[in-house]
């Protein structure tokens, strides 16, 4: 989707992954928790209404799992969303802190 940018947002504490769509004044988010050294947790993924049925969300996770592999960190999933995703995706263990289905 070349109309959507996603860029990250991070603090001392907590952070967050913005989508915005071209023409869309709302933004989707998939925010996080620093949760100790090369820990985050992924506690909620947003997307309004009007960005709503474009894959803004899923966009947002593969971003989220791209930055873990580009930066050595691990996630612990809090998110239904995320936690949804991660049951069928075994493959993405090494990226996370728990066991596909067991949530954080």
């Amino acid at each position: 989707m070349s109309d959507l940018t996603i860029i990250k947002e991070d603090g001392p504490r907590h952070g967050r992954y913005v989508a915005r769509l071209a023409g869309v004044e709302a933004e989707g988010e998939l925010t996080f928790t620093h949760r100790g050294p090369g820990v985050i947790s992924a506690d909620h993924t947003g997307v309004p209404e009007a960005m709503g049925g474009r894959g803004v969300a899923r966009a947002l996770l593969d971003f989220m799992l791209e930055d873990a592999r580009a930066n050595g960190f691990r996630i612990t999933p809090r998110c239904s969303f995320i936690i949804a995703h991660y049951a069928r995706h075994p493959e993405w263990a090494p990226l996370f802190t728990t066991a596909p289905g067991e949530g954080g």
